[in-house]
């Protein structure tokens, strides 16, 4: 006798990030993506990408009946988004009336040693004026972790920020590649346990370290820069193993940002070469 397949056994949305196809026109983009045999796009709206702020009422139905017309979706939207703005006020309205609910928020950026404290305080604040425009339009912000001189840079802060906030009024999107460059050996890990009750989103990436020249003191600095899946040095089969024991059902999110090393006809092609290896993993 067949059973119902359950949400557990289904198998994970898997999108692309449209921002290195930005040279093709949307409904190529659909027809290659849907080649790949991915569930849909990870559709940028932001400045410089596939929809600007202020097209966003005419160009993002537009692009849900492209995506639908090729019997895709759009899994997810990346936006620029920070304050409750015009432009947080209309993306928040159409992607809401369009049922597109996980919408990647916008970046805060540090501002330097001994503020830290007081910013973590602002930055919650801010996210507590997205979520209450949010919960009027049915739509989910999810906040990314961005090494660096980001709030959030690792899971840990991005937790000190979702703490006070109930899961399901806010996401954690977590990250493969910027989790391991801040998180070391284990700090990835620890970040993805915290942060288990508000994980929506997850990007895949992976990355190799780049020599660059000796600073004033003679101390060797390194960079780093992005590789193919199965190259770099995030453990990814150990982080979706992770995943898998906190129960993250949300999708996945391909980030091929391998331009301008790459054309775009070869991003895609790499692209296709780690989606076979990302599904290996699953």
């Amino acid at each position: 006798m067949e059973t119902a397949v359950t949400k557990a056994d289904a198998p994970p949305k898997i999108a692309v990030f449209t921002k290195s196809f930005q040279d093709w026109p949307l409904p190529l983009v659909c027809q290659k993506f849907r080649e790949l045999g991915v569930t849909g796009l990870d559709l940028t709206v932001r400045p410089g990408g596939h929809i600007p702020p202020e097209k966003i009422a005419s160009k993002l139905p537009e692009a849900d009946r492209i995506a639908r017309d090729h019997g895709l979706e759009i899994v997810q939207i990346t936006s620029n988004v920070t304050a409750p703005d015009e432009y947080g006020r209309t993306l928040f309205e159409t992607a809401g009336k369009l049922g597109l609910r996980k919408i990647k928020l916008g970046y805060y950026r540090g501002q330097g040693v001994g503020r830290l404290g007081e910013q973590i305080e602002e930055v919650k604040l801010q996210l507590n004026q997205l979520v209450t425009l949010a919960e009027k339009h049915n739509v989910l912000p999810c906040v990314h972790i961005h090494s660096g001189s980001y709030l959030p840079s690792h899971g840990t802060l991005l937790y000190l920020l979702l703490r006070d906030f109930e899961p399901g009024r806010i996401g954690a999107y977590v990250d493969t590649l910027h989790m391991s460059l801040e998180g070391g050996a284990a700090g990835w890990q620890q970040g993805l346990d915290l942060l288990a009750p508000w994980m929506e989103l997850c990007a895949v990436k992976n990355y190799l370290l780049t020599q660059k020249p000796r600073d004033r003191q003679g101390q060797q600095r390194w960079g780093w820069k992005t590789a193919p899946l199965a190259e770099g040095i995030s453990p990814i089969p150990d982080f979706l193993a992770t995943l898998r024991q906190l129960n993250y059902s949300g999708p996945f999110s391909l980030h091929s940002e391998y331009l301008p090393e790459l054309s775009v006809e070869q991003c895609y092609a790499q692209t296709a070469t780690d989606l076979e290896y990302f599904r290996s993993l699953l």
